[in-house]
């Protein structure tokens, strides 16, 4: 199958599945025999992943019951300023790239407004400073930096194109050609699967020099710096990069999370069974339950146990929560899986990642700085402890906010040792000695927000990335939903968010993978997909991912 249009899309090429057509076809999603309208189905977690898969399940004529160990959203949280509630910072998920279509089928269903992103030299972004090894440049544009910019910057493109066949993958994902697209990325992932990011680049002749890896480890591509990443796996890095996900970014007006507080609160307009203007919320009682604590097998239903001691049985349960939790914050019975299926849990590894914000009195670096004739202030880039810094022009009437610090792996442990305030305190410091002339400190109002994801208990780290060999572990806990392989005892019980999916960190992994999930609750319940509307399931056979050898 080809695709018309010719624009970014998140086509993963592990298992092309058109999730944007599928979920938009009028014929719905599927639909479940009689007697089991109204069945009720367990989802674990109220992040952006439970809750797309209980609004798809609701739809169906399903009853789905979501457990949420704290604030929906997950790792969608917008947190306001006491000081100015309408500005909040984005302590997880706060940049969507255009590319991911699934994503934005919600987006659009609920109506929610975009603003184009602030990234590094994007062309909303009104400017941007890069400040390695204590020299400081400030641009609009790659070709302002000085010229050994544009030298890597081609030096990552020659790589890509020598060794992971750039064109040719990217022109199958654009033009959804699965037979290229399969051909071609299987045979990158049998060769690819046990080298790091890092260990590409060295490989490249492109990239022999030390210095042009040092300052694409700095500097990379998209969205920023890359260095943290540099040992996990290059397949990792090569579907960022031809898929579209770190380009041409967009956030959501008044904070993300109101994308999974929306799928809690919006009534349909075509729902079985349930009455019209039925909504998630409305059937929970306006609230979810709390958080799910063990997890049992009893005949062909499932036992969940919540924090308040209650128990209720389900036909089917969707677990969505990061998968690590399944090891010690659920008491979860290990026949639920098969035992390929724990080691992959055993084996997955999580990013860790800090932020820090503070709110402004006003947008303060447009000023223009009367000796250069430059915006006092940009989105900043350094190798310095607050490596990322992003402005958030509320206007000019309005406060500002700035990500002070926007840290990954060893940079965020950096600073999780100290207080917020103390974080504050270096990071204003550090960023000194790159304005020296600008005076951040005055501008602040109000108490810093701040966040570091790896100490937080449900989730453990920011999301998954796969280090070198662990395809084969993917493999196994994307591919769980089509579960007619597996013994009766070990059906029912289905695992989906971004860290399944192919494409971690990123919100269309959560959906996607959710959507999954609906696929597999329809047929454990005898249902299906409409004939002219087939799911990922029923095509499963022909686009699974490719399986390396295991001896």
């Amino acid at each position: 199958m080809t695709h018309a249009g010719a624009a970014p899309t998140m086509f993963v090429p592990d298992f092309p599945f058109p999730y944007d057509d599928w979920v938009r076809h009028p014929a719905g999603l599927g639909a479940v025999p009689p007697d089991r309208l109204g069945a009720p189905v367990a989802v674990v977690g109220g992040g952006l992943s439970g809750l797309v898969a209980a609004y798809e399940l609701l739809r169906s004529g399903l009853r789905p019951v979501v457990y949420e160990a704290g604030a929906l959203g997950g790792r969608m949280r917008s947190v306001p300023f006491a000081e100015d509630p309408r500005c909040v910072a984005e302590m997880g998920a706060m940049r969507f790239p255009r590319a991911a279509s699934t994503l934005f089928h919600y987006v659009d269903e609920l109506g929610l407004a975009t603003y184009p992103f602030p990234n590094p030299l994007a062309d909303c972004t009104p400017s941007t400073v890069v400040h390695l090894a204590g020299r400081t440049h400030h641009a609009r544009s790659l070709e302002e930096l000085p010229t050994v910019y544009q030298q890597v910057a081609d030096a990552w493109d020659k790589a890509l194109r020598e060794l992971a066949e750039r064109s040719t993958l990217e022109d199958a994902i654009r033009r959804r050609d699965v037979p290229l697209l399969k051909a071609v990325w299987n045979r990158l992932v049998a060769r690819l699967d046990d080298q790091s990011f890092y260990g590409f680049l060295a490989s490249a002749p492109s990239f022999e020099s030390f210095r042009f890896r040092e300052i694409f480890g700095q500097v990379g591509f998209g969205a920023g710096g890359w260095d943290t990443d540099f040992p996990n796996s290059i397949l990792e890095i090569l579907r960022v990069v031809y898929t579209g996900a770190d380009e041409a970014h967009v956030g959501i007006e008044g904070g993300s999370q109101r994308l999974p507080e929306g799928l809690w609160s919006h009534r349909p307009d075509r729902v079985a069974h349930w009455p019209s203007g039925t909504s998630l919320e409305s059937l929970h009682g306006g609230a979810p339950r709390p958080a799910v604590t063990r997890i049992r097998r009893d005949g062909a239903d499932f036992v969940v146990t919540d924090a308040s001691g209650g128990q209720d049985r389900f036909a089917a349960v969707v677990y969505t929560p990061h998968l690590w939790t399944l090891l010690g914050r659920v008491d979860c019975a290990p026949g639920l899986l098969p035992t390929p299926l724990w080691t992959a849990i055993e084996r997955t590894h999580y990013m860790g990642s800090s932020k820090v914000f503070v709110l402004t009195d006003r947008p303060f670096w447009r000023d223009t700085d009367p000796a250069t004739g430059r915006d006092v202030m940009g989105m900043t880039l350094t190798d310095r402890t607050p490596r990322g810094v992003y402005l958030f022009d509320n206007g000019p009437d309005s406060p500002g906010v700035i990500c002070l610090s926007y840290t990954w792996n060893d940079d965020s442990r950096k600073l999780a040792t100290l207080s917020i305030e103390d974080r504050v305190e270096v990071l204003l410091e550090r960023l000194g000695e790159i304005y020296p002339d600008v005076d951040i400190r005055s501008h602040v109002i109000g108490s810093p927000l701040g966040v570091t994801w790896e100490d937080e208990p449900h989730f453990m780290g920011a999301f998954k990335a796969n280090l070198p060999g662990h395809y084969r572990y993917q493999r196994r806990l994307f591919t769980h939903f089509a579960q007619d392989g597996l013994p009766p005892a070990q059906r029912g019980f289905f695992l989906c968010g971004d860290d399944v999916s192919w494409t971690a960190g990123f919100a269309e992994g959560a959906v996607t993978t959710a959507l999954n999930a609906v696929w597999g609750v329809l047929r454990h319940l005898g249902g299906g997909t409409p004939p002219d509307n087939p799911g990922p399931g029923d095509v499963f056979d022909r686009i699974a991912p490719v399986a390396l050898p295991e001896t």
